[in-house]
């Protein structure tokens, strides 16, 4: 097994693009989520801010993901102050920790009989 000293992630991701459709076709819902794994030995605290075109931000939503574990995150489960992100808007998500973790973004989009998933790295800042 190969051991290393250095932690796995990144403390700052970006995800540019986000849009949950206003209409689903079938059983299932269209949705977006934030995957997240935490490889290290300690718990990491995330904070996700949300940007929009036309409206102030949601900031410091806090995510908790304890050491070597994953979270999935929906973002329409985001919830700030009252405000959640509302469908049929696009928007910028902003992932923060105090660890190093990995972020992926996943999108389901089940607008047409042909559901589409697409899944991304989210973009590292460094």
């Amino acid at each position: 097994m190969l051991m290393s000293t250095k932690e796995i992630g990144s403390n700052v991701w970006v995800v540019p693009d986000g849009f949950i459709p206003a209409r689903s076709s079938g059983s299932l819902q269209s949705h977006e989520a934030i995957c997240l794994v935490n490889c290290n030995d300690a718990a990491a605290r995330i904070l996700v801010t949300v940007y929009f075109e036309d409206q102030p931000p949601m900031e410091a939503i806090e995510v908790a993901l304890d050491g070597h574990r994953t979270k999935h995150v929906r973002t329409d489960s985001l919830e700030k102050d009252g405000r959640t992100i509302p469908a049929g808007v696009p928007y910028a998500l902003k992932v923060e920790s105090d660890r190093p973790v990995v972020v992926q973004f996943s999108r389901m989009d089940t607008t047409q009989a042909e559901n589409t998933l697409m899944t991304t790295m989210a973009y590292e800042v460094r």
